[in-house]
């Protein structure tokens, strides 16, 4: 596919990879139906992309909500004139260690449920909704098009992500399940799997900690949504990608 010729819904397109993401698009030409639950960093991105040759619509979304879902991809139909392409990248982190004893009292903590559930409602069953709707919008109007997940490199395993591991492997697995399924529609799937990338979400973490993984990348330097970008623009405009995901990483191994 040409990224002139997309309309897509983008997720988490506030702030980060999906900021980004929403940039190039429009900058291509793309029309792009920008959601997120924080609508003021939607509003900016629609005012900074302003005089793009394509267009940002912005309008708040919570992935977490099955009807919040069905209704964005209703309106992002209706406010782009079509629909053939989701990039499916909100996703938040509620680290902790399913199991910890502490140190200095013996005492030993859990991982909350609200903690597990929290993580896999939008990184996971949110995403799936999207597919879902976005999918059925499309083989309703016969829309062909292609559908990318962000899944992670933590779908490996990673200490202290057991909810943030299980929701991107998932995802990466449905990527493959769904490639199938969406092949007789002329849909594609693919997804692309990060390492760590500079976003707000990781310009939060201890600076000792931080300089410990960037040490710990062959390429010795963190990821850039440029670099994710690059991945993406991949999937979209190779026709003979589905089903597989990309890792994108610098050769981090967790």
């Amino acid at each position: 596919m040409q990224l002139r010729d997309l309309k897509v819904i983008v997720t988490g397109a506030a702030s980060g990879m999906g900021r980004h993401f929403s940039r190039r698009l429009a900058e291509a030409g793309a029309q792009v139906a920008a959601g997120d639950v924080n609508v003021e960093g939607l509003e900016s991105l629609a005012t900074e992309c302003k005089g793009l040759p394509g267009s940002v619509h912005p309008r708040k979304l919570d992935v977490a909500s099955e009807a919040d879902c069905e209704a964005f991809v209703a309106w992002a139909h209706d406010a782009m004139g079509g629909l053939n392409a989701l990039i499916n990248n909100a996703g938040i982190l509620r680290d902790g260690l399913l199991v910890k004893k502490d140190r200095e009292t013996g005492a030993v903590k859990k991982l909350t449920r609200e903690q597990w559930q929290a993580v896999i409602d939008v990184n996971l069953t949110g995403a799936t909704m999207m597919a879902r709707e976005v999918v059925a919008k499309m083989v309703a109007t016969g829309s062909k098009g292609v559908l990318v997940n962000m899944s992670s490199i933590a779908r490996y395993g990673n200490r202290g992500q057991s909810n943030y591991s299980a929701a991107k492997a998932a995802l990466a697995a449905n990527t493959k399940t769904w490639s199938l399924e969406f092949a007789p529609f002329g849909i594609r799937v693919g997804a692309i799997a990060p390492g760590m990338v500079e976003t707000p979400m990781t310009q939060g973490m201890n600076q000792k900690a931080r300089d410990a993984l960037v040490a710990a990348i062959p390429v010795r330097r963190i990821g850039l949504p440029e670099d994710l970008w690059l991945a993406v623009k991949f999937v979209i405009e190779c026709d003979y990608f589905n089903g597989r995901t990309i890792d994108v990483d610098g050769g981090a191994v967790l």
